[in-house]
């Protein structure tokens, strides 16, 4: 006889499997931590001299927390909104259920001034994964309200410190207060770049870690322009184990190119002499410059690099290419005024499109999805690169794996942000797994707010 608590308990068991996706049944009894999420505006000292006492925006009091959560375990977030404008939170890279996706009009609507809302997910997949608002996202990102997400594998890999590091620039005059956020013939362009670049909003930091430690770099490029190229000193004991939250057959970090959105971690033996350092240069710049440096401090561990186990595959829905449907997305030039919208999205100009259609902000309605997919389905999408600069294209709530490009070898990996080279062709491959409206951009976001934006309609 099956009593009738038991036969609730089943019920309850098989509907949340299904509705978790790739949850399983074994974490439906557990209550996940709720991290709340504070947006309102603080006074802080990103620099010397007075300290920035207006539109610093942020999660919290400070530069907004990193969020630690185990893969497979649910995730509880209440956004709580104290800003005098309406705000979303996005979770970069996660594939997650759509209406958790933090973009409004197209998922959620906005969270207004006073309210709040529940992010509840489960994150498949292990790795570095960042958050931030989709609601006048130019002015938000570049305010301060970018944070870093890490979901750790289930099974420890061996690091004796595991640091995330949040890579972003701010745009402030002399006086420590900001000025103003874009110039459109530099929308037109590369974008806008800031005047102070920080590391955990610090600018090149120099960390304290243990002699002979191995330690978890994870590096997020949370500005809204910046491309990185970035080395460590030839001889350092370090290896890229992991592109964009997703594992990677390990390399030497050298030039390293990441642009707004992408992540990347290394796996980094600290030198066994106490007060050696180890510098982090980005070379994108005609001036290169240290992001940040470690330190040695304390007697060594003496630990070994091969002492760290391989990181483990995410699980990832593989594609078909066999069976896949060839989707062209051209990105290219635009030229037209239109209104401008402080609230969600546009800068008043159309520089950019994605198929030949400018984004018209949400203020007004999405368009057409430019394409329409089957879920479980495999696709290979082409990003075509029709102007004279560099787009890291991010498609949202998708993993996707790089496949070629005519312009250079590309190595197979999963990611959701891929940098697009001037006049270059880049195929992906993917099998999408939830349903839903996905926004796809450029995550320049001078480029996102002026046209290239487009949304992709999964059924």
């Amino acid at each position: 006889m099956i009593t009738r608590r038991e036969a609730l308990k089943s019920a309850l068991v098989g509907g949340a499997a299904v509705a978790g996706g790739l949850t399983g049944a074994t974490n439906l009894w557990a209550v996940p931590k709720r991290h709340d999420l504070v947006a309102q505006n603080i006074e802080y000292q990103l620099m010397q001299g007075a300290p920035t006492t207006k539109n610093l925006f942020t999660f919290g009091d400070a530069m907004p927390p990193t969020l630690r959560v185990k893969q497979g375990q649910p995730f509880h977030s209440r956004l709580i909104n104290k800003l005098d404008e309406p705000t979303t939170v996005h979770w970069h890279g996660m594939r997650l259920p759509n209406d958790m996706d933090g973009v409004a009009f197209l998922t959620q609507h906005y969270v207004y001034t006073g309210d709040h809302f529940d992010y509840r997910f489960t994150p498949h997949d292990a790795g570095t994964f960042w958050y931030h608002p989709h609601c006048n996202s130019l002015e938000q990102l570049s305010y301060g309200m970018t944070g870093l997400m890490v979901v750790e594998e289930a099974e420890d890999p061996g690091f004796d410190q595991d640091i995330p590091v949040n890579l972003r620039d701010f745009r402030l005059g002399g006086d420590g207060q900001f000025i103003k956020l874009f110039q459109a013939r530099k929308s037109a362009r590369a974008g806008t770049f800031g005047t102070l670049r920080t590391s955990n909003w610090q600018s090149a930091p120099q960390m304290d870690v243990t002699a002979g430690s191995l330690v978890r770099l994870r590096l997020c490029v949370t500005d809204v322009t910046r491309i990185y190229k970035l080395s460590l000193p030839e001889g350092t004991a370090a290896k890229v184990i992991a592109m964009d939250g997703n594992p990677v057959t390990p390399f030497a970090i050298n030039k390293l190119a990441l642009g707004p959105g992408q992540r990347a971690d290394i796996a980094l033996r600290i030198p066994d002499d106490e007060g050696q350092t180890i510098n982090l240069t980005n070379f994108s710049s005609s001036a290169p410059w240290t992001v940040l440096s470690l330190r040695a401090i304390g007697p060594s561990l003496k630990r070994d690099l091969r002492e760290i186990k391989p990181l483990p595959a995410n699980p990832i829905p593989q594609p078909d290419l066999k069976d896949a449907e060839y989707i062209p997305l051209e990105f290219s030039a635009a030229a037209e005024k239109r209104p401008a919208n402080p609230i969600c999205g546009s800068l008043g100009f159309s520089f950019w499109a994605v198929n030949k259609r400018a984004w018209q902000g949400a203020e007004r309605g999405p368009l057409d999805p430019v394409a329409v997919l089957k879920r479980d389905k495999s696709y290979v999408f082409e990003f075509i690169n029709r102007t004279p600069q560099t787009h890291p294209i991010h498609i949202h709530g998708m993993t996707f794996q790089l496949l070629k490009s005519n312009k250079r070898k590309l190595q197979p990996w999963w990611t959701d942000t891929a940098l697009v080279f001037p006049d270059e062709r880049v195929q992906v491959a993917v099998r999408p797994d939830y349903v839903g409206d996905w926004l796809m951009h450029c995550h320049i976001i001078e480029h996102q707010e002026s046209g290239m934006t487009a949304f992709m309609r999964v059924e």
